[in-house]
């Protein structure tokens, strides 16, 4: 790797020995207070750009990108795009190297108040507002295109850049949607909006639970809308500058495509856009992984007959089904719309850094550009040399290392049991923590439950529902009992009261096993799916017992699941992911194609 990438650290872990703008050789402007900073600019929108500016890289730094990271959640996504499309990443360590940029990305991740705390403090956020001002070269993804914005409600209201008149709000749920937004959307992609030249009707993918909305203020901002509940602006163009509320580096080819043009602006016009046929959010469908070490150390794709990974054999050793790079890698090709690794060891004895799965996502990220969700051993833990690591480290080494979402099990568990006999938020979960800092889009749910037939639906203190196919001695009911340790221990907590409370604790998404149908390919559990999907505002993926692909269409007909999740199909080869969206269309259901 060049000195450059290697040795350039986010400005946020330089704050402490930062400079100010009138120290820098680079820079001759003023740094204001944030106070000042805001209240000078009481008309965004309405600046003027200088028409002598040189706006384009110079020969000498056509491969080079200017990258804004702030030190929140995954950015090596953006990283590995970028070098995938053949650039070279020069990291942002001052405001000098903001205002010096020939193109400048911002890739906005987190919450909107810690990223204002630290651009004001590093005094990046002046140098950012002229660099924009100056129509220079920019690209914000995400939270990059709300931070242009006045200010948002997200535990505000917080004032923001001050650039584009608006304010950032929440979705409305009672609208009927589920927030966060997570998933891939169709664009209404207006005039002039060059980068998205070639989106054409594709699914482009989001993950967001605030918004920006359109007004007579803003109109001349806009360059492409998406609709959820209402119509919201999913991307900014005027001059040079640019931001889109989607993930590009998370939006396969199409994602690409949008990088590329922002790269590369001179390129002439597509004649023939991609061709597709988005037109709302689609149903996804995730490729599952459940990685662990076999008896010879080395690290494997494996899938369990209602969790016994272990080949019903003499040797009775762990079924191994792959490397999991390369077959993150193929899903990937084969139009998998997210991945999902499951770490099903502990690898108590490695330091942090070098956790297996550590290494999986870095490599996995270098080349799959949809999101990608890690679970296992997302806790408090001790490692062999009595290095204490919290789980709030264990999430930010995975976001580092190429996680978009962190799936936490057993540790939600117990911090819901304990919120459903108190009624109190301590704040001191996994959970908990990691959602506040990095967002509750970040965080998924993995919930292992498992059916208990019971005679009356006041027997026991759960949810009990009237169940499709009566239990083996003729019960008409069951609840659903919630375990830990990989379904070895119940739990006193049903499925429905862990979905609700985690769902209170920050959860923004829930993966819903299920014990009974894991691996016996005979479709997934519709009473739960139904029962938890129903039950809960936040994205409900299905998992466990898809066997067809007609599984798949059952599921989304039937129930409210935004996604639906598979593994050993797709590993043995028996059902290929592009013959399920195949089916799905066919019926009807919107997918990413």
């Amino acid at each position: 790797m060049i000195a450059m990438e290697a040795t350039a650290a986010p400005f946020s872990s330089v704050i402490s020995s930062r400079q100010n703008l009138s120290s820098s050789p680079s820079s001759s402007i003023r740094v204001s207070s944030p106070t000042s900073l805001f209240l000078s600019r009481k008309n965004p929108g309405k600046f003027k750009y200088p028409r002598s500016l040189s706006v384009r890289a110079s020969s000498t730094s056509d491969s080079v990108v200017t990258l804004l990271d702030y030190g929140a959640g995954n950015v090596r996504s953006i990283r590995n795009a970028l070098r995938h499309l053949g650039f070279t990443i020069k990291d942002v360590q001052t405001p000098g190297d903001i205002l010096n940029a020939d193109r400048l990305i911002f890739p906005g991740v987190g919450a909107f108040s810690p990223a204002m705390d630290v651009l004001n403090k590093t005094g990046m956020a002046e140098a950012l507002c002229t660099y924009i001002e100056n129509d220079r070269p920019f690209l914000g993804i995400c939270l990059g295109l709300q931070l242009l914005f006045e200010s948002s409600e997200e535990n505000g209201p917080v004032k923001g850049l001050g650039l584009i008149p608006g304010i950032v709000g929440r979705f409305d749920s009672s609208a009927g949607i589920r927030v966060p937004h997570i998933g891939w959307n169709a664009l209404q992609v207006g005039k002039d909006s060059e980068i998205l030249d070639d989106v054409g009707n594709r699914h482009v993918y989001f993950v967001h639970s605030y918004r920006a909305i359109p007004s007579n203020e803003n109109k001349e901002w806009i360059s492409s809308t998406c609709n959820y509940g209402d119509s919201f602006i999913s991307s900014i163009r005027r001059g040079n500058v640019h931001a889109v509320q989607f993930h590009p580096e998370k939006s396969g080819e199409v994602g690409l495509s949008v990088l590329n043009r922002f790269l590369h602006p001179n390129l002439p016009a597509t004649q023939k856009p991609m061709e597709g046929k988005a037109s709302k959010l689609a149903k996804r469908v995730i490729a599952c992984l459940d990685v662990r070490s076999n008896d010879k150390g080395d690290l494997v794709v494996t899938k369990g007959d209602q969790y016994d990974v272990r080949e019903q054999s003499n040797e009775n050793e762990v079924r191994n089904l792959g490397k999991p790079v390369d077959l993150a890698g193929q899903y990937y090709k084969d139009g998998a719309d997210e991945i999902s690794f499951l770490n099903i060891t502990g690898f108590r004895d490695f330091p942090l850094g070098d956790l297996p799965m550590i290494q999986v996502l870095r490599h996995t990220s270098k080349n799959v550009f949809v999101p990608l969700t890690v679970g296992g051993g997302i806790r408090d833990f001790t490692d062999a040399s009595g290095r204490y690591y919290s789980s709030l480290e264990v999430a930010a080494e995975y976001f580092r290392s190429g996680a978009d979402k962190i799936s936490i099990g057993s540790d939600a568990v117990y911090a819901a049991e304990e919120f459903v006999k108190s009624g109190v938020k301590t704040g001191k979960s996994s959970l908990e923590q990691i959602s506040r800092v990095y967002g509750n889009q970040a965080v998924v749910v993995s919930i292992d439950p498992r059916r208990v037939y019971v005679n009356h639906p006041d027997d026991v203190p759960y949810k009990v529902i009237r169940v499709t196919n009566p239990g083996p001695n003729g019960e008409e009911y069951a609840w659903y009992q919630c375990t830990v340790s990989g379904g070895r221990e119940g739990r006193p907590i049903g499925a429905y009261e862990l979905a609700k409370a985690v769902e209170e604790l920050g959860a923004g998404e829930i993966l819903l096993n299920c014990i009974d149908c894991d691996g016996q390919g005979k479709g997934f559990d519709i009473d739960l799916v139904k029962l938890i999907s129903d039950s809960v505002g936040i994205p409900v993926i299905a998992s466990s017992g898809a066997g067809t692909p007609g599984h798949f269409s059952e599921v989304f007909e039937k129930t409210n699941a935004s996604a639906a999740l598979a593994a050993g199909i797709f590993h043995r080869k028996e059902v290929p992911i592009q013959a399920v969206k195949e089916h799905l269309q066919e019926e009807g259901i919107e997918v990413r194609i």
